[in-house]
């Protein structure tokens, strides 16, 4: 059973036929040991944890932290509005995944004929640039981090990460450096512990959250679309597929290369599987965005009161000395840091993994290189550009912003071929988009679209 214009199996025949036989390889995987609720809970949360992490990546806190100094609680309705757009849309590209056991890049390649999957192709491609100017950036924002610690250059350090997360990358190590900095990005909690210690003026918060404050001029609507952008991200949507791929083979090593979909394995453990799947997501997607308020109203409340342009990483540290003094940009740093060392990976691997399963190509961090040259390849362009790239400008704050509103842009594509693949019945099986996934998937679309014309104006007109 092919989908449209599809070239090739819906599935490997041999997991097919494996999983129909009584000793398919989701019949019997072993349960789970019993642990606490908490033990459990903790031990569900994995790509979704991960992506909501990467999210508030140095182009995610700089934006935030620019939108709280500039307009204080302006943007604050934001978040509540983001938060089921985020949910519903990485659900559904973690859901494409584990039903069908493929990626995003080799969904596409299923599901259209040869030209659409030529545009596909050409939005990946700018995919990949627009990511490589955000690694750039983030590795910049890694680079401000070690100098506010007093350890040197910011530019020599942008070349350290950058050259060791391509090593990382290439030697199998990205799996502990993610265990490892998404801890790390808890640091940015600390601005949630700003807004019971600074002096925040909550009937303002609850305007702002209700809209009240909006504006109609070019910088607050491009800013608008920063903030969606590094919410609503592309990169996102491919990564979220590409993790749970990983972890799906990793999970069950009888399939082989191939990851086994839930519409090949016994019914309650795929039933289990896809619940503890979406509590990882929806656990990922509210940390994020509770980060992100956190962010925006703790600005607001200390450099929002002056209306500070936040040009650098020592600008936005300011909104921490509330709690924590002088040892604010110590915090911050961290926080940038970490969530810049994971963030460049990500956007790296997304569009590297988007392209290869478009083209056909083996890709994965489970892969040697030399089992998946295309995707490897990928990867070191993306990284050594950014590292490049970091070289050549000196506003890393602005081109965080800026890669943000092309991330804004650039959603609404993505969103269409991915609302496409998920509401495809011979694709998803019973596990395609329901009434209230294709509800909200298309509304989020629909805004996507508008903040991409907005963005696409503003930037034109010089706004943002």
């Amino acid at each position: 059973m092919n989908a449209i214009g599809a070239s090739e199996p819906e599935t490997p025949q041999s997991s097919r036929s494996q999983a129909e036989s009584e000793d398919a390889p989701g019949k019997d995987l072993p349960l789970p040991k019993p642990r606490s609720p908490i033990g459990r809970f903790f031990g569900l949360l994995g790509p979704g944890l991960v992506t909501g992490s990467a999210d508030d990546d140095p182009s995610g806190i700089a934006t935030y932290a620019q939108a709280g100094a500039t307009f204080s609680n302006g943007m604050l309705w934001t978040a509540p509005v983001t938060l089921p757009m985020m949910m519903v849309v990485q659900e559904m590209c973690d859901r494409t995944a584990l039903a069908t056991g493929d990626s995003l890049g080799k969904l596409a390649r299923r599901k259209f004929s040869r030209k659409p999957r030529v545009m596909i192709g050409i939005l990946i491609v700018a995919l990949l640039v627009a990511n490589t100017l955000n690694a750039a950036a983030d590795l910049m924002a890694i680079g401000q981090g070690m100098a506010l610690l007093g350890a040197g250059p910011g530019h020599l350090w942008s070349a350290v990460a950058g050259i060791g997360i391509a090593v990382a990358l290439m030697t199998g190590g990205f799996k502990t450096i993610a265990r490892i900095f998404k801890w790390l990005c808890l640091a940015l909690l600390a601005y949630v512990a700003v807004l019971f210690v600074a002096k925040v003026d909550w009937a303002d918060v609850v305007a702002g959250v209700l809209g009240l404050q909006f504006r109609f001029s070019l910088d607050y609507l491009g800013l608008i679309v920063a903030v969606l952008g590094t919410t609503i991200s592309p990169y996102l949507f491919f990564w979220q597929s590409e993790d749970r791929i990983e972890e799906l083979r990793e999970e069950d090593d009888r399939a082989g290369d191939h990851a086994l979909g839930l519409k090949y394995r016994a019914a309650a453990p795929a039933r289990r599987k896809l619940r503890e799947a979406r509590t990882d997501v929806f656990t990922g997607m509210f940390f994020s965005v509770l980060v992100m308020f956190a962010i925006i109203a703790a600005t607001a409340a200390t450099l929002g009161k002056n209306g500070t342009d936040v040009k650098t990483a020592a600008d936005a540290a300011k909104a921490l000395e509330p709690i924590v003094g002088p040892a604010a940009k110590y915090l911050f740093a961290a926080g940038f840091i970490g969530s810049g060392i994971l963030a460049v990976p990500v956007l790296a691997a997304a569009g590297a993994s988007g392209l290869a399963g478009l083209l056909g190509k083996e890709w994965g961090f489970d892969k040697q290189p030399k089992k998946a040259p295309l995707f490897y390849m990928l990867l070191g362009v993306g990284t050594i550009g950014g590292v490049v790239i970091s070289f050549f400008t000196s506003d890393p704050i602005g081109l965080l912003i800026l890669s943000a509103i092309i991330n804004g842009i650039a959603a609404a594509p993505f969103l269409i071929v991915t609302m496409l693949i998920a509401r495809d019945p011979e694709l998803m099986g019973k596990y395609r988009n329901g009434k209230l996934a294709s509800t909200l998937g298309w509304s989020t679309t629909a805004i996507m679209v508008v903040a991409g014309a907005i963005g696409i104006w503003t930037t034109v007109s010089g706004g943002a």
